[in-house]
């Protein structure tokens, strides 16, 4: 059967931007799929989605005009409900015959035709039919409704339909159609042919639209569905395409930072660049300036206006530093661009102004009068005020650079904990709540605190997200260390616990930030010594979940106070929820789960040795002795779980009988000193190695020794042995975790 290519496309109002790229892709595979499904489409046909600002669009490549027939059989009833007791038709079974469109003029006939298939009360009557292939008119209409219906819509509206809506059945003014935008054509073609499909009250044809002010022709007739991207381009002057627009508006970006020269470059941003491409039909870029005094305003806050507001691309100079040029991708192509230039930087310039007035506003007054503002800010209604909070993580961050660099490191930490917050309450931040942390640290050296105090407030939020670098210098960590675990802590606490998809406070990405300063940092730090130090600030105090005391009128009281204590379960849930996101970003390293999980049973408080430990493990494991030790170590674990009571790694020389049990006893002695001095060092990989001498002491013992002996003493003297073998093999990492 010959095919041809299918091109379905639904013109629609302007499309959400953020959404678009989702919203074709998923048009294109789904229709695809389903076509697939019906025998419309085979494995081979490719599906090309198109998306544009006002269209929605899918070619698919070697559709069927009608799916090939298909035998089936299918089963009809047990032989004893279709059959009397002579092998004659029951009138049930014709029914389901006729139902079915057989021949049942002839009942004995249409019984031989049947198949029996099963034994006993078991078999049943099977038919054996022709089931027609759907028609592409039936199985594109199917498929497009599914195809509308799985659209992932941000959100639906609801409106009427048009009156000339051509659908005599609909009531004009009283039919709604739910959708992401009111829908105005759509185009079915197969090959050259309209199929006749139907959608949101509009009946497919050959004709859309183009550029809303460019297009050479109106409507822009299809002639063929192999055709829409080229016709679009020369009659509609549309880029249908997202991926070829965006590419476009990527290359004339680079061309036109080029031609400013200096080593311009616009600045890089995935999201920024998508938008954009939601929101033109055929891009121009065209280069822009503002006045050169704005650029004393920081430039994170010009480029995130420019970005935010405006859409437009900033650029930057050869040190990466901002210029005032940037760069706007418009919609429209005018001969004379001066017009569409001037309006652009007529209204990029209230946007700097507002900047500038901000940042000098806030350089009026200096960080540490705003921190008594905390106070009135409400953080979380059972966990206080940001004031409360600042405190809180002065306390930690001073615990942790006492331990890291003493008390003149901890007197940094502490005033950087303090100031961190402070800009929550400058006009700045007010207005771009991106900027919090980097406002901060701006502010921090206007007010002359000095580099160290500047980058610590600027980094306290770091990371931010995967990747993310991290704080810069000491105090920063200290500060950042103590701003993630006292969030934590704080909301494990009361109960906020993240649940499937939902994070609402990002504790996933706030553990994953511990974990790498932690090890990134190679910091000394007891994991469980700063949970325990965290949870211990929180004290007794009691909340208010209404106003704050200073909001509080005199001689009122505040609502709801709430006494919040951390309860002590809630520091090992806190440090198995930090495990646990070190054990999937250990596993997307590329280490096994049998490795980190050998590691992390033994839960590690410095996860600055995290590291060692893997590589250690991974070189054990690749010993000839690493499986049969990984077995023993597994089963002595086992015998040891099985003792009566808790089993100590002692053992009396003089109960030792059995020449395997002696043997292994002077094994271990030999190792230990080996074992011992590597531990010493810190040399885990040595450690390990030295285990490799036990295996034919191990496997002598498990074959010569009864461990569960009659005689009491001599049981409690080989289960201390054991346990004193245990106690050498899983310094580093569970080692049963290696068995097979």
């Amino acid at each position: 059967m010959t095919t041809k290519n299918l091109l379905v496309e639904l013109f629609v109002e302007e499309l959400p931007p953020k959404a678009l790229k989702k919203l074709g892709d998923a048009f294109a595979s789904v229709l695809c799929e389903q076509l697939r499904t019906q025998g419309l489409a085979s494995a081979s046909s490719v599906a090309t989605a198109y998306a544009s600002p006002r269209r929605l669009a899918a070619h698919v490549t070697h559709v069927r005009s009608k799916a090939q027939d298909q035998a089936v059989l299918q089963k009809l009833m047990p032989v004893s409900v279709g059959l009397t007791a002579d092998g004659q038709a029951t009138p049930a079974l014709l029914k389901k015959l006729a139902s079915l469109g057989a021949d049942v003029s002839d009942p004995a006939a249409a019984v031989a035709a049947l198949k029996r298939q099963g034994q006993g009360k078991a078999e049943a009557l099977f038919y054996d039919s022709l089931v027609k292939g759907v028609t592409l008119d039936v199985g594109l209409q199917k498929a497009l409704d599914e195809a509308i219906r799985q659209l992932p819509i941000p959100k639906v509206m609801t409106y009427q339909l048009d009156t000339d809506c051509g659908m005599p059945h609909f009531l004009p003014g009283w039919t709604s159609v739910h959708f992401v935008r009111p829908a105005h054509g759509l185009v079915a073609l197969h090959g050259d042919t309209v199929v006749p499909v139907k959608a949101l009250g509009l009946t497919a044809g050959n004709a859309t639209q183009g550029h809303r002010f460019e297009a050479a022709k109106t409507p822009v007739v299809i002639a063929h569905a192999d055709a829409y991207a080229q016709t679009l381009r020369d009659d509609g002057a549309v880029i249908a395409s997202f991926a070829e627009r965006r590419g476009e508006i990527a290359r004339q970006l680079a061309a036109r930072a080029a031609e400013v020269g200096g080593g311009c470059r616009p600045i890089e941003d995935d999201a920024l660049l998508d938008e954009v491409t939601a929101l033109v039909e055929r891009p121009n870029v065209l280069v822009c300036q503002f006045e050169p005094e704005f650029l004393e305003v920081p430039q994170e806050c010009l480029i995130l206006t420019m970005k935010a507001n405006q859409k437009y691309f900033p650029l930057l100079d050869a040190q990466g530093k901002l210029t005032n040029k940037f760069l706007v991708v418009s919609n429209i192509s005018p001969a004379d661009p001066s017009a569409v230039i001037g309006g652009n930087e007529r209204v990029v310039r209230p946007r700097l102004a507002d900047a500038k007035f901000f940042f000098d506003q806030d350089r009026k007054r200096p960080l540490e009068s705003r921190v008594l503002g905390l106070a009135k800010v409400v953080y979380h209604n059972k966990l206080g005020s940001q004031g409360e909070r600042v405190e809180r993580v002065s306390a930690i961050a001073r615990a942790i650079a006492q331990q890291l660099g003493g008390e003149a490191l901890a007197r940094q930490a502490d005033q950087a904990a303090l100031l961190a917050k402070a800009d929550l309450l400058t006009d700045m931040v007010g207005e771009f709540p991106e900027l919090q942390g980097i406002m901060g640290g701006y502010y921090a050296r206007h007010d002359g605190l000095g580099n160290d105090i500047a980058e610590a407030i600027e980094d306290h939020y770091k990371p931010r997200f995967a990747g993310d670098e991290l704080p810069r210098n000491p105090v920063g960590v200290c500060v950042a260390l103590a701003d993630k675990l006292e969030t934590l802590v704080g909301m494990f606490g009361i109960g906020n616990l993240p649940s499937g998809d939902k994070d609402p406070f990002a504790l996933r990405r706030h553990a994953l930030g511990v974990v790498r300063m932690l090890i990134e940092k190679d910091l000394p730090l007891d994991l469980g010594q700063i949970l325990a130090t965290s949870a211990e600030v929180f004290g007794e105090r009691v909340f208010t979940s209404g106003p704050m005391p200073s909001e509080t009128p005199e001689g009122s009281i505040g609502i709801g106070s709430i006494g919040v204590k951390i309860d002590p379960e809630t520091i090992p849930k806190v440090r198995d929820f930090i495990y646990d996101r070190l054990s999937g970003s250990l596993r997307e390293q590329g280490y096994s789960a049998q490795e980190v999980d050998a590691v992390l049973a033994l839960r590690p408080q410095r996860l600055s040795e995290v590291a060692r430990r893997l590589a250690a493990v991974r070189t054990f494991a690749a010993l000839p002795e690493a499986p049969a030790l990984a077995a023993a170590n597994k089963r002595v674990g086992n015998i040891l779980k099985k003792a009566d009571a808790e089993v100590q790694p002692v053992v009396r020389p003089e109960l030792l009988k059995e020449p395997a049990e002696t043997a292994l006893h002077a094994a271990l002695e030999q190792v230990a000193s080996v074992a011992d001095a590597a531990w010493a060092d810190g040399d885990y990989t040595a450690n390990l190695k030295a285990l490799a001498a036990l295996k034919g002491p191990v496997d002598a013992f498990f074959d010569q020794v009864m461990v569960n002996a009659d005689d009491p003493a001599l049981k409690a003297n080989r289960l201390g042995l054991l346990a004193t073998l245990h106690q050498a093999m899983n310094r580093v990492a569970d080692l049963s975790r290696l068995a097979a």
